[in-house]
């Protein structure tokens, strides 16, 4: 297929962690399409409760391209991005209705949920309740709300259910 042929479509962008705005920001400077759909979350810090915009899927952006040479060196110099989203055949296509149903789900303040903030081994830490403090390895979602961390301590293993808004991921290199 040649290059003129080719219509932008919608792409996904890995980001470095927590830098999914300068990403958004810097695609934009470039005059390119982006977009970094973003939820209100009460912040969950000890001294206060504040409503803060967060990203959707933390470490990803979407931009939307046709991806010719010059466009696709730009995107990937951008401050923060990673890589393309993709296989050996190539960057992956996210379908336009999928964009567009992600701009409807984020314009308003209705909750949104996603089902895979954390993967099974993932290293977390309980940020609030009974069991603040405690690091563990997530283990699975029990029922909509909650999760179950296991602890290891002495070659054992204990598992506590807490609740999902109780519960961080804990960063690669911690």
């Amino acid at each position: 297929m040649d290059q003129t042929d080719m219509q932008p479509s919608w792409y996904v962008l890995y980001t470095r962690s927590r830098f999914e705005q300068v990403v958004f920001d810097g695609l934009q400077g470039k005059s390119l399409e982006a977009f970094l759909p973003k939820i209100t979350v009460v912040s969950k810090r000890r001294d206060r409760r504040k409503k803060i915009r967060v990203p959707l899927f933390p470490g990803y952006v979407f931009i939307k391209s046709d991806l010719n040479p010059y466009e696709r060196i730009e995107i990937v110099k951008t401050i923060g991005v990673v890589r393309l989203i993709g296989n050996k055949e190539g960057p992956i296509l996210v379908p336009d209705d999928g964009i567009d149903s992600l701009r409807i789900m984020v314009a308003g303040d209705n909750p949104v949920e996603t089902g895979t903030r954390f993967r099974k081994g993932d290293p977390v830490i309980v940020v609030e309740g009974p069991f603040v403090g405690v690091t563990g390895t997530f283990v699975k979602y029990r029922g909509s709300e909650h999760v179950i961390v296991a602890i290891e301590a002495l070659g054992q293993y204990a598992a506590v259910n807490v609740p999902e808004k109780h519960v961080e991921k804990l960063p690669e290199f911690v």
